[in-house]
């Protein structure tokens, strides 16, 4: 039996980690409410998947929309080649949106504070992530320390998919028993295509996104981690 501990807010976008990460938080917390964003998002279709996924794990989902606040990403001006490396930055790829994790992670905190909820969940990952300097946990270590300091509270911010593998990813929602939830239900195609359902979900192999969620997919089944 998990003692769980009181109450967690999730970073929540619809996609594969965030969704993972928001079953997570309900085996471990015995409250659990998400939190999306609307930043002008190409694939804004996620938080459509957000809201299906949060009705059917029962958890209130609130979306905070702050478009134009992001920019300098293939993400947010949908013109680009999400696909390309950055205009600014040739390390990293045009998907980036810089500082986006810290962006949402201070609404959160500051969110969560009036919950009286210390706990913050998010799906970051630093073993497959994408080139995201924002998704390493030395980072997230920093914006926790700061933030605590902010509130005068101790904030806690769980990163449950640091160090695994996308494939590894997989595994968790299958031994969390919401595989198919994950699968069917989450969206991570950069390019918000949801008309080509394939084994691992929906989507096209025209974004890495896509591409590493279809690898991680079918390593994780050939590892026979999958029911």
């Amino acid at each position: 039996m998990v003692d769980k501990l009181s109450s967690a807010l999730v970073l929540f976008s619809g996609g594969q980690d965030s969704t993972t990460c928001l079953y997570w938080a309900q085996k471990y917390f015995k409250k659990v409410e998400a939190l999306g964003f609307r930043y002008g998002q190409k694939h804004e279709v996620e938080l459509l998947q957000a809201k299906s996924i949060a009705d059917q794990a029962g958890v209130p989902l609130k979306i905070i929309d702050i478009s134009g606040m992001l920019a300098g990403s293939a993400l947010t001006e949908h013109d680009k080649d999400v696909s390309a490396q950055h205009e600014l930055s040739p390390n990293l790829p045009a998907s980036f949106v810089p500082g986006r994790n810290a962006v949402f992670l201070t609404i959160a905190a500051s969110y969560a504070f009036t919950k009286n909820i210390s706990d913050l969940v998010g799906g970051m990952c630093q073993t497959d992530y994408s080139g995201y300097p924002d998704c390493r946990r030395v980072f997230i270590d920093s914006l926790q320390t700061t933030m605590s300091l902010a509130l005068d509270k101790d904030i806690r911010i769980h990163t449950p998919l640091m160090y695994l593998t996308k494939a590894e990813t997989w595994k968790m929602a299958n031994d969390l028993g919401v595989l198919e939830v994950v699968r069917d239900y989450s969206h991570t195609d950069y390019n918000g295509d949801r008309t080509t359902y394939n084994e691992w979900g929906y989507g096209k192999l025209d974004n890495p996104a896509s591409i590493l969620r279809a690898k991680g997919y079918e390593e994780a089944k050939l590892n026979g981690w999958l029911n």
